[in-house]
């Protein structure tokens, strides 16, 4: 089954300390099964890795293989959302427009999220959509 994927847990399998285990549950997950993200996503995987390079953690040759990493998933970006019921579940949740992107194409395509934001998962939940967890 496909499932949305998150800047957070992209941040896990990109970053040298990333270790995390939903994230790796999500991995393995991700090597049968389909991935999604809102477009919002390309933006902020590229702003996780240039910061993280402006701070010393990563080198450019660190994000170039990072990146090649993410285009071998080949990851559809959803270009979509339904404005109405992101803004709402963006007040519903107290989500940024961003996080609420997330859940909201989940909610839409009824599928799992896989986020290490607690605060995303609990809306995620709340709305009834599975979350990505460790046991899986």
């Amino acid at each position: 089954m496909p499932f949305v994927i998150d800047a957070s847990i992209t941040a896990c399998w990109l970053l040298p300390d990333g270790h995390d285990p939903v994230a790796g549950a999500a991995r393995a997950r991700a090597a049968v099964d389909e991935l999604v993200a809102p477009a919002v996503w390309w933006f902020e995987v590229r702003n996780l890795l240039v910061t993280n390079e402006k701070r010393g953690r990563i080198d450019a040759a660190h994000t170039a293989k990072a990146l090649a990493l993410l285009a071998g998933l080949r990851v559809p970006l959803d270009q979509s959302p339904d404005e109405t019921i992101l803004l709402a579940l963006a007040r519903k949740h107290r989500l940024s427009v961003y996080d609420a992107a997330y859940l909201e194409l989940a909610l839409r395509e009824r599928i799992p999220l896989a986020t290490l934001d607690r605060q995303l998962a609990a809306a995620a939940n709340a709305e009834q959509i599975g979350t990505i967890d460790a046991a899986l």
